[in-house]
């Protein structure tokens, strides 16, 4: 069984060459970009399953890069990024990023990340194999097998992560999931960082869910503890 491939997207050689020499050493298979509009033509041609992304590319912001690729695809995306503000992170996240690692990082680190994104990977597939139902819940529709979530008759535009978020209160419809248990589930772990940033998962989901924002209807905030996706008669 041929390895998982990694598309690096990094203008930086010396940052470029660490990650390529621990993928390798690795036995992870690797392709490289230097430039934002290179990477989205590997990622169309040659199908990798994880992306590390640079933000401060030569040709354009490596956010740019995510819009473009999720237009089409919901393959994991790291970002690898030397901006370290909240307001970067939150962005980046919005746009469609599955993980932020903030420069300078360690390989242990950077592998243990790319470890649980396979992981997950892997856990989503064989769900989408053993769950082909239809979840409904009021106007809230959500086909497993096709990957998409609908409110009445209109798709919902959503996020890999929100997507991922969605699914896992659906399928525990009347329970309150802490935060711990949720970021366990959707990162494969629990830092402070990983709550913050299901913070903002859930309130652009809400946004796209939710027919008055003032009055949930489907997910409710249990404060200091977590959320429950509530049943609709």
């Amino acid at each position: 069984m041929n390895s998982p491939m990694i598309l690096v997207i990094e203008d930086d050689a010396p940052v470029r060459n660490l990650i390529v020499t621990t993928l390798k050493t690795h036995d992870y298979r690797y392709l490289t970009a230097k430039n934002g509009a290179e990477a989205i033509l590997m990622a169309a041609s040659h199908n990798p399953d994880v992306l590390f992304l640079d933000l401060g590319l030569p040709d354009m912001d490596g956010i740019d890069v995510i819009r473009q690729v999720r237009t089409w695809s919901n393959l994991p995306i790291i970002v690898i990024s030397a901006r370290s503000d909240d307001g970067d992170k939150i962005e980046a996240l919005d746009a469609g990023a599955d993980d932020y690692l903030t420069k300078p990082f360690s390989v242990e680190e950077l592998l243990a990340r790319l470890r649980v994104t396979l992981r997950r990977l892997s856990l989503m597939s064989s769900e989408t194999g053993a769950d082909r139902s239809v979840y409904t819940n009021g106007q809230l529709r959500i086909d497993y097998f096709a990957g998409c979530a609908y409110l009445g008759d209109e798709e919902l535009k959503l996020t890999p992560m929100e997507y991922k978020i969605l699914c896992l209160l659906a399928r525990n419809t009347g329970k309150v999931l802490t935060h711990t248990f949720i970021t366990q589930n959707i990162y494969g772990r629990n830092w402070d960082s990983d709550i913050a940033s299901l913070r903002v998962f859930m309130t652009t989901l809400r946004k796209k869910i939710e027919p008055d924002s003032e009055s949930p209807k489907y997910i409710q905030t249990h404060i200091g503890i977590g959320y429950r996706m509530l049943k609709i008669d």
